[in-house]
């Protein structure tokens, strides 16, 4: 449940930004004397649902983007790219593998988020901007420690900001992206790594292939089952799910 507790954390503070920004509440009356005021009362309402509901919309990926589940979703369409079975596990299997992973990597900073944001907003003792800026902070310090410092740089330089004294005086317009290209760089050195041994088979069965003479098979339809027969006899999954978790 925790997981779903940052999301309502983000989601309620996102009605609160809406509510802010739409300015005093509005109290409509059927009376005929309001219906001067009742076209700009109208917009303006229109305009808070609508950013409710662009907040409704881009919450959950927001969610994603500030967790590890870029850098594993990208490594396991590598592996199984690297093995050349299209779609097999299927895009549903390998979104799910990733998504219950990333629960299992982000729990200590959710319960971190839990602990020190969402608990206290619920029993009334922290505002919602309050909750909001401490259930930032762990989710902070979480992509500073797999963001690179070369990346912070690049986008605090294009945000025209004045170099802090510490990285988590960073905004998170700065911190996310650069978090971000991070992950996306992890993910893509792992991808090289996993396609290292299935290149050398695939190599293997060409030479052998030409060898023999048999230039109209294709060697991809020979090398497959033996990668395969290499991911299995290695435990694959294990290596690279193990792998995943202690690059965090």
């Amino acid at each position: 449940m925790r997981p779903l507790a940052l999301i309502l954390l983000l989601l309620v503070a996102g009605g609160w930004f809406a509510t802010a920004q739409a300015g005093p509440s509005v109290t409509f009356s059927l009376d005929d004397q309001g219906d001067a005021d009742a076209g700009p009362r109208q917009v303006a309402t229109a305009l808070q649902v609508l950013l409710m509901i662009t907040v409704l919309t881009v919450a959950p990926a927001l969610v994603l983007m500030v967790t590890g589940f870029a850098r594993i979703v990208v490594v396991l369409s590598f592996v199984r790219q690297a093995l050349s079975t299209h779609q097999m596990p299927p895009n549903q299997i390998l979104v799910g593998l990733a998504l219950l992973m990333t629960f299992f990597v982000m729990s200590p900073t959710w319960h971190a988020v839990h602990e020190s944001a969402v608990r206290p907003y619920l029993t009334g003792e922290l505002s919602a901007d309050q909750a909001l800026k401490e259930g930032t902070g762990p989710l902070r310090d979480f992509m500073l420690e797999q963001t690179r410092e070369r990346d912070l740089k690049l986008f605090a330089g294009m945000a025209a900001i004045e170099q802090p004294e510490g990285p988590e005086q960073l905004p998170l317009t700065v911190v996310i992206p650069a978090f971000m290209i991070s992950e996306l760089r992890t993910a893509f050195q792992m991808g090289f790594v996993i396609y290292l041994p299935f290149l050398i088979v695939d190599m293997v069965i060409a030479s052998v292939l030409m060898s023999m003479g048999m230039l109209m098979l294709p060697p991809a339809m020979i090398s497959l089952p033996f990668k395969i027969l290499l991911f299995v006899l290695v435990d694959g999954w294990h290596l690279v799910v193990s792998s995943l978790v202690r690059s965090f």
